[in-house]
């Protein structure tokens, strides 16, 4: 499970959200087309609190200091380079994290943000969750860039299976 994890948040969604931070612009990273999406910026503020509550707190043990709003809160001393700081320091507690679980941690039930909640499915809930924020930056990115991000420019999508 978290092999699998690390496939689908570190190599894929990491990688998006880098590729679109190299397409903004520092305003563009805090800017939102109405007061009810949130920025780029702080999609990956949510992103970060909700891996840490969810995964590093929940599961692994440490402290839940979560200010859920505050990920909302546009904070534009916040550089492109502070995220990526960001990112891979919560990359890191992760792995450190998931090396140090044990399965009957996955079959146990946490409660995390109010809810009670298999390990497994605490670390599907953020796997989940990387996808669905990390396609919201994709698109911010290409409506204030007007360009595409060119994540699959290496492969034929158009492909079918080989049914043998």
């Amino acid at each position: 499970m978290t092999q699998e994890f690390e496939c689908r948040v570190f190599e894929e969604s990491y990688a998006r959200i880098y590729k679109c931070l190299t397409m903004l612009n520092e305003e563009q990273l805090w800017s939102s087309p109405n007061s009810t999406i949130p920025s780029a910026g702080c999609q990956i503020m949510h992103l970060c609190g909700n891996a840490r509550q969810w995964i590093l707190s929940g599961l692994g043990g440490l402290p839940d200091n979560r200010d859920r709003d505050q990920e909302f809160v546009v904070q534009e001393n916040i550089r492109k380079s502070d995220f990526i700081f960001l990112l891979e320091n919560v990359k890191s507690q992760l792995q450190r994290c998931f090396q140090e679980l044990k399965e009957e941690d996955l079959e146990t039930i946490h409660s995390i943000q109010g809810f009670s909640v298999t390990g497994f499915s605490a670390i599907a809930h953020v796997l989940e969750h990387f996808s669905y924020h990390s396609g919201q930056i994709a698109l911010l990115t290409k409506f204030y860039t007007g360009k595409e991000t060119g994540f699959y420019t290496e492969i034929d999508l158009n492909q079918h299976n080989n049914l043998n």
